[in-house]
């Protein structure tokens, strides 16, 4: 049985990129670890039947599932076929039980930021009825300036707020992750201001200088972002649920997955 101070704690699969999805789950039931925040990519090795079948044996819960999104694209032609791989995304989620679908919105695919993020809007604008059908929530993932250019034309919790808001619709939120909006002056505000809107939390650190732009996230205490004020701003604005650890590193993928989920417990508990 999981301690009851971990309870919320989930193990985002980036974080143990050579675990395939039967190492994850086993993994994670060994250590007392009841959520997993899945990767589609994760799925392709049993499946979402026996995935599901495997986390229900195991006691495991999917926390999320990771990810849908990456609209923009040239051609009618092009969105529909993202748009059709999110629907199929939602239908994974919902098989291996994931509340959640976490949207990465995606680049422009040329120098208009305007009608990429218009086309962000209009994607998941097409996906509301499906999310509905299935009970799942999206979220919208605002991702650090520094990867506008390819991966998220949103790049602000503000931002964020703004298109859920305009969205309208009980199954859209966002997720809120510290290596993407520490910096932020305004995050505070942003926080309070989603409220119950923030249907996910992944933690890591931010090293200074960043190692890589993508594989550069610390594990939690050895770098800069003031971890537990921000879980407790979340907590205030009313989200309870799972809390994944997200950590994009070569050394920590280098290291044996079972001394990385040792440590992540250790540091969740004193950061988190």
């Amino acid at each position: 049985m999981s301690d009851p101070d971990l309870n919320r704690l989930s193990l985002n699969q980036a974080t143990t990129q050579n675990w395939g999805m039967t190492a994850t789950i086993e993994g994670c039931a060994r250590a007392g670890i009841g959520w997993i925040g899945v990767w589609r990519d994760k799925l392709l090795e049993l499946g979402p039947v026996e995935t599901a079948r495997r986390l229900r044996t195991a006691g495991v819960r999917a926390s999320s599932l990771c990810r849908g999104g990456f609209f923009p694209a040239a051609t009618e032609a092009e969105r529909k076929s993202r748009i059709d791989d999110n629907r199929r995304a939602l239908d994974e989620a919902a098989e291996i039980g994931a509340p959640v679908l976490v949207l990465v919105s995606g680049p422009p695919f040329d120098r208009d930021i305007d009608l990429a993020r218009q086309q962000v809007e209009d994607g998941i604008r097409a996906l509301l009825p499906d999310a509905e059908e299935r009970g799942v929530r999206l979220a919208i993932e605002p991702l650090h300036p520094m990867f506008a250019g390819d991966r998220s034309v949103v790049v602000t919790l503000a931002q964020a707020n703004t298109l859920a808001s305009r969205l309208n619709s009980a199954v859209v939120g966002v997720a809120v992750d510290v290596y993407h909006v520490w910096w932020d002056p305004s995050v505070y505000v942003e926080l309070a201001r989603a409220g119950s809107s923030i249907v996910g939390f992944h933690v890591s650190d931010w090293l200074a200088p960043p190692p890589h732009h993508l594989l550069g996230r610390g594990v939690m205490g050895d770098g800069l972002i003031e971890l537990r004020r921000l879980r407790e701003a979340v907590d205030a604005a009313g989200y309870s649920g799972p809390i994944e650890v997200e950590i994009f590193n070569q050394r920590v993928w280098d290291t044996p997955p079972e001394e990385v989920l040792a440590l992540v417990k250790e540091r969740y508990l004193a950061c988190c």
